[in-house]
Order: structure tokens, then C-alpha cells, then sequence
């Protein structure tokens, strides 16, 4: 088997690794040593880089200005992203942009698409819920107010990017248990902004929906367009969480390398190697799963499981993964790695950012049980 990557793919790699060379991950003010947001706006200079770059129209068909390339190059890009704390909504306008291009109807597409590739427009999605931990489409009900309408009602929290957004991917579901998927722009009345601020220190928003009416071709019908689209944002994220925890490995390798202690540097010790050794297993676990779950996106391939069940398996891994490396970092940098004028806590912070927007590894783990319940391997 053929496990490298296309050349189209790794091309989208280095144009972003280009992109983001001289990305300074402190460039805001730390959010140790800030109350509330760390800026009013996301990197809007690094936004247009990424627009010129083709980086934002990578999944869009040509008909729409786009590459026509899969979610695998999406998550390289992503990888490289987190890297440097990349303060911009990529995932989310990429994701969304293919969803829509994939279930939406022409006019939406034709709307939303050619401007979301220029980087002219952002979008975002709200996909946590009232709380965090429950099914994003059961906050928000949708009623067909007349023969083409909607109507949506209900609360969604910790909305990334929510203020600067231009349209919101808001999942509902319908009096007969269906799950749509509106795009409602962010200023339309009845919608409500309240600013949250995540441990990362970047302003997410609770969206409160009161009576917001949408038009038939802002909604979405198809159930499986917020399965997709959940399902990007979640390996997605995991992508996030890859590219993280590789450069805080790569910034414990260089200290413990350069710390000395007896006289010999601490990366010597064999304490220190195999917490560092265990920490790499870690993040090629994290990287083996996040591939086959972006495969099966790219592919729609046929597995032993449905979808979701690679998707779980990612989402264990990254979750624990992110979380094991960051600490395990700070622990081997002492007491330099709570330094402020040092980004490793920054890095801590957007790990616990992911890990939370990922869910418990325990949840994800019973999901998976229940799919292998109901799909029987063998």
C-alpha cells in the first residue's frame, strides 16, 4: 500500500508552510496575563496571505474559483497551522464551504462559495450545543413557517469566530426528528451575540436564536450534511491537535537538549528520554488515526465501521494525545515553562482549548463501543 500523500496534497503543505513561516505564535497579548479576549478581531493580514495563497479555496470544485482538492489536503494545511497558533478561522470556513458545496442548492452555493475561497467572506459553525457535551442539532428546533421558510429557535455556546463571521452553520432539528442545517448571517434579526472567551483566550460567542426566520435555500435538508459537516470539523480539529503537540515536542527536544544538570544535558537522562519517547508514540498514534479518518472523508471509502467509528477512534487519541504532550512538556521544561516571555504556555493553553472542544476521550470511547455493538467485526 501507498501511503504518501499526492503531489497536489503536498503542495497545499508547503504553500501553507511557506504561509505561516513567519508566523509569531506570541504576537497577542498572553491570555495568562489578559482578562477577556486577547484581540478584537482574528489575524485579518494572515487571512488575505492565506486568500492569495489559493490556501481558502482548496476544497472548492472550479466552478467556484477552488483547487478541487479532499479534506487529507485541508488537514495538512491545518497541521501546519496550529504549528504556529494560526489566529484564523480556516477550519470552519472550509468546512462549511464544502458542506454547502456538497448538499447545498445552486443558488447558495453560487452566493457563498467564489467569495469564501477570495477570503471575502468567513464562516463559522456552531457545533456544541446549549453546553458543550450534547448533540449540537438538538439546541436549535426549525418550524417551516410557510410553504418555503423556516423559523429557528434555541441557543448555541462557545461559537468560534462567531463576531466576524458573515454567515453561522446553525444544525436544528425538525418536529419529526429530522436534523437541517441553516446558514443564517450573523447580523439577521432575532440573532443575538454574547461574548465567551475561550481557555486560549480568543472570543467565542453564545448565539441565541429568537423566532430567526430562513429562507428555503439557506437551509440545508439533507440529514447527512451535519453528519458531514461535524464529522470535518471533528478531524479537522484533531489535525489541530497533531500539528500542536509536534512543535511542543520539537520545543522540549531543542530545551532538554541545551539544559544542562551535573554537567550533561538533561535529554541524557533516561528519565527524561522516555517520557519524551512516549510522548512521540503518542503523537503518531494521533497521526495514524487522523489519517484514516481524512481518508474515509476524502473517499467515502467502505470500512468495518461507519464513518464516525474512525472519527471516534481520531477524536480518543487527539484528546488524550494533546494533552499527555503539553503536560509532559511543561514538565520537563521546570519552571521556564510557566515563563510568560516563553510560548509553551500558550501552547498549553490552545491544547486545552482542543481537548475541550473535542469532548472526554471516555465519551468518544463509549461511542465506539456502541458501534462495535451494532457493527460486529469478523
Amino acid at each position: 500500500m501507498d501511503f504518501t500523500f499526492t503531489e497536489e496534497q503536498q503542495a497545499a503543505a508547503e504553500a501553507a508552510r511557506a504561509v505561516f513561516a513567519n508566523v509569531a505564535p506570541d504576537a497577542t497579548p498572553s491570555p495568562a496575563l489578559t482578562t477577556g479576549a486577547v484581540a478584537d478581531d482574528f489575524d485579518r493580514p494572515l487571512w488575505a496571505k492565506l486568500a492569495a495563497a489559493d490556501l481558502l479555496s482548496l476544497l472548492l470544485a472550479k466552478e467556484h474559483g477552488g483547487a478541487g482538492l479532499d479534506p487529507l489536503a485541508l488537514c495538512l494545511v491545518l497541521r501546519e497551522a496550529a504549528k504556529v497558533l494560526a489566529r484564523v478561522p480556516l477550519l470552519e470556513t472550509s468546512a462549511v464551504a464544502l458542506t454547502v458545496q456538497r448538499y447545498g442548492d445552486k443558488e447558495l452555493a453560487d452566493e457563498l462559495l467564489p467569495r469564501a475561497g477570495r477570503g471575502e467572506l468567513v464562516l463559522t459553525a456552531a457545533a456544541h450545543g446549549r453546553t458543550g457535551h450534547e448533540g449540537a442539532e438538538l439546541a436549535v428546533t426549525a418550524r417551516q413557517s410557510d410553504g418555503s421558510g423556516w423559523t429557528l429557535d434555541g441557543v448555541q455556546t462557545a461559537v468560534p469566530w462567531a463576531r466576524h463571521a458573515d454567515h453561522i452553520a446553525v444544525p436544528a432539528h425538525t418536529e419529526d426528528g429530522r436534523t437541517v442545517l441553516a446558514l443564517i448571517p450573523r447580523d439577521r434579526t432575532g440573532t443575538t451575540l454574547a461574548d465567551q472567551v475561550s481557555t486560549n483566550g480568543e472570543l467565542l460567542a453564545e448565539v441565541r436564536l429568537d423566532a430567526v426566520p430562513a429562507t428555503a435555500h439557506e437551509v440545508i435538508t439533507d440529514p447527512a450534511a451535519w453528519e458531514r459537516l461535524h464529522a470535518l470539523l471533528t478531524t479537522g480539529t484533531c489535525a489541530q491537535a497533531l500539528g500542536l503537540g509536534e512543535r511542543v515536542l520539537e520545543m522540549t527536544a531543542a530545551y532538554t537538549s541545551q539544559r544542562e544538570q551535573f554537567g550533561f544535558p538533561v535529554a541524557t537522562f533516561q528519565a527524561v528520554a522516555v517520557q519524551a519517547a512516549d510522548r512521540y508514540i503518542d503523537l503518531r498514534a494521533m497521526e495514524a488515526t487522523l489519517w484514516q479518518a481524512a481518508w474515509r472523508l476524502s473517499c467515502d471509502a467502505d470500512g468495518a465501521l461507519p464513518l464516525a467509528g474512525d472519527v471516534a477512534v481520531a477524536k480518543i487519541w487527539a484528546c488524550d494525545g494533546v494533552r499527555r504532550t503539553v503536560q509532559t512538556a511543561q514538565h520537563l521544561h521546570g519552571g521556564f515553562g510557566a515563563d510568560t516571555d516563553y510560548p509553551l504556555h500558550r501552547y498549553h493553553a490552545w491544547a486545552k482549548h482542543l481537548e475541550l472542544s473535542l469532548g472526554p476521550a471516555a465519551a468518544h470511547e463509549e461511542a465506539l463501543g456502541d458501534l462495535l455493538a451494532a457493527h460486529p467485526l469478523g
